[in-house]
């Protein structure tokens, strides 16, 4: 059975050649997911298809209207829905897992300066951004859920395990990577690497993640139980 992902967007061609390349044009073309991209325009009011409103209380920007929003998820109502927008709850790969699970997960994508709160509160089931900054819309946030859970999904990936053994998995970064040849420009490869000690490299790679979480991530490292060895 696939797993279907719908899109609600103003710009659907925004969504035409990334579905239909790498390994989600594969999972698409081998009917492990199905895509079904839907037009907000569609469901505009008026004559002019009128998707936005002035807010209420006044204040710079426009809000998206929630009865364009609603006409579009009418269909929806089984699935899950999630709103793509600045103000939810950051992405992360523990949410992905979560979302790879769901049959039929439909995708909104915010635009203007945000939407009613009332199609948020009656309609969404949840609401997620990317990260702490703003984007011009949610489509960036709907691919890269898209991506995210694609991948996870049954017979997407070659090597099942690859998905298990990568960044985030236990709250660290994943190690850095190499491959041939040992030696570029005078730039070689860590001897450990080399050396065909699979114990010694299985401790090097736990150093590594945990130095780069240390450096990179600080607000991962702090999560974990500092002063002891996360595995």
């Amino acid at each position: 059975m696939s797993v279907k992902i719908s899109v609600i967007t103003m710009f659907p061609e925004f969504f035409d050649s990334p579905l239909g390349i790498s390994l989600v044009g594969r999972a698409r073309e081998a009917g492990i997911v199905e895509f079904e991209i839907i037009a907000l325009r569609d469901h505009g009011l008026g004559r002019h298809k009128t998707l936005d409103g002035a807010p209420f209380g006044g204040g710079a920007g426009l809000v998206m209207r929630i009865e364009p929003l609603a006409a579009a998820l009418q269909p929806l109502a089984s699935s899950h829905k999630v709103l793509l927008s600045a103000g939810g709850y950051r992405l992360t790969q523990e949410v992905l897992d979560r979302l790879a699970g769901i049959d039929h997960l439909t995708l909104v994508c915010g635009r203007y300066e945000g939407v009613d709160e009332r199609a948020v509160e009656h309609l969404m089931d949840e609401e997620v951004s990317l990260g702490d900054y703003v984007l011009l819309g949610g489509e960036v946030g709907a691919l890269a859920i898209i991506e995210g859970v694609v991948r996870l999904l049954p017979g997407v990936v070659g090597n099942p395990e690859s998905v298990i053994h990568e960044s985030f998995r236990d709250g660290l970064v994943e190690e850095p990577h190499y491959t041939r040849p040992a030696e570029y420009q005078g730039w070689g490869v860590p001897e450990v690497l080399l050396s065909g000690n699979h114990e010694k490299v299985a401790e090097w790679r736990r150093q590594e993640r945990q130095r780069r979480t240390q450096e990179r991530r600080p607000d991962l490292w702090r999560e974990l139980a500092v002063g002891e060895d996360p595995e």
